[in-house]
């Protein structure tokens, strides 16, 4: 259910580019190739909505393990300790290996159960799914369009906010492969940018954000200190 709450990105200079944020029920795909941050910019609004804004938040990995995206987090600045009480994070992959009992059920089954457990016990009010692309190929769907038609609306059903993560190949124009840029409220882009022949920028654009009057541009994505920085584009 959509009310008139936002929940900001954290990212500095971002929000005001949103109309303060991401509303409240929306599902956003967070889009870009590998080595652009998503999952870090994900964890990032997840950490600080947690952190700043007492809200609870959960992170569902199907790629990185556990462990790892702790020890990532933390190097970055976000120390998800700070959280623990407010900030589940789970390691889907790593329940699926090591609990046979679930072996008779698909991939999409054993995440609808842990998002709907979690959701039970925590009453989160952010979700992150990283990532879609894995998802895809390890459901192996069998009509994908309708399939992620449908996982989209339970997604809705949840009563949560969704960022969910997918993986574009370089140079890659589509933001979804069976649909799930039409059905998603808002699609933010992330890309590297060459700025000349040595340089790389990170660049981020919010393609749509339904609800919401957004600038469509693209910004240069900074990570300094901890924190996101979107700026006006840095030309040569």
């Amino acid at each position: 259910m959509q009310g008139n709450r936002r929940f900001k990105s954290y990212i500095s200079g971002f929000d005001d580019k949103l109309d303060g944020g991401i509303p409240e029920g929306h599902i956003v795909l967070i889009c870009g190739e590998p080595g652009t941050m998503k999952s870090s910019l994900a964890f990032s609004m997840l950490y600080n909505n947690a952190l700043k804004e007492d809200g609870i938040a959960a992170y569902l990995s199907l790629e990185q393990g556990r462990d790892s995206l702790l020890r990532q987090m933390k190097g970055m600045g976000m120390d998800p300790q700070n959280v623990e009480d407010k900030l589940s994070i789970v390691d889907l992959g790593l329940i699926r290996r090591n609990l046979e009992t679930l072996k008779d059920q698909t991939w999409v089954e054993i995440f609808k159960m842990y998002a709907s457990n979690l959701k039970k016990n925590t009453n989160f009010e952010l979700f992150c799914l990283d990532s879609l692309s894995i998802l895809e190929t390890l459901a192996r769907f069998e009509y994908p369009r309708e399939e992620l038609f449908q996982l989209f609306e339970w997604l809705k059903d949840l009563g949560t906010t969704c960022l969910i993560i997918s993986e574009m190949n370089v140079g890659e124009k589509a933001f979804g492969r069976f649909g799930e840029d039409f059905v998603s409220d808002g699609i933010i882009h992330v890309k590297m940018e060459n700025v000349d022949e040595v340089n790389v920028q990170r660049r981020i654009r919010c393609v749509k954000m339904r609800g919401t009057s957004h600038s469509p541009n693209y910004y240069t994505l900074l990570f300094e200190d901890g924190v996101f920085q979107a700026t006006r584009v840095i030309s040569e």
